[in-house]
């Protein structure tokens, strides 16, 4: 985080030192850029698709965690001892099940982002790379990390993402 945060500095200091030219500084959304390629839309599909049975139980049993607290919220006292403690053991054990649910979708989503990055970062670096000999680009900044330009900077993301959708 250090070395993004050092790095978004520098081509800021650099942006802001540099003579003005037309296209000498311009910002990239690289994340914006890969997420809406076509590959990035297809792989979040596939995930979706692969994670819908989990998701559509997580979301059932997340309902009948809030019908059964409901119901001991609302009729707790009124309820026997082995009622109270049966529906307590039911919602003991629909909250582990959710829980795990939801850890397992997580993980799921984390693993398939990471492995869509890694095969498209070699990617990305040449869609970049062309954009930035097309424009003549010196500094490249993240539009994060821009706090205040004098002049509206060229924003490649667009570039990157149609040059990206050939590269797939």
């Amino acid at each position: 985080m250090r070395k993004l945060s050092a790095a978004l500095c520098l081509g800021l200091l650099a942006a802001v030192t540099l003579p003005a030219q037309a296209d000498e500084v311009a910002v990239l959304d690289w994340r914006a850029a890969l997420m809406e390629t076509d590959a990035a839309q297809r792989s979040m599909n596939e995930l979706r698709n692969r994670l819908a049975g989990q998701q559509q139980e997580a979301e059932s049993l997340g309902q009948e965690l809030q019908q059964t607290q409901q119901r001991l919220q609302q009729q707790g006292e009124s309820m026997t001892e082995t009622e109270r403690r049966t529906a307590m053991q039911e919602f003991q054990q629909k909250g582990q099940r959710f829980e795990r649910l939801r850890q397992e979708i997580g993980q799921a989503r984390q693993q398939s982002e990471q492995q869509f990055l890694q095969q498209a970062e070699p990617k990305l670096d040449q869609a970049v790379q062309q954009v930035i000999d097309r424009h003549g680009v010196e500094v490249l900044v993240d539009p994060n990390g821009v706090l205040h330009s004098e002049r509206e900077l060229q924003n490649l993301t667009g570039e990157v993402t149609e040059i990206l959708n050939t590269l797939y």
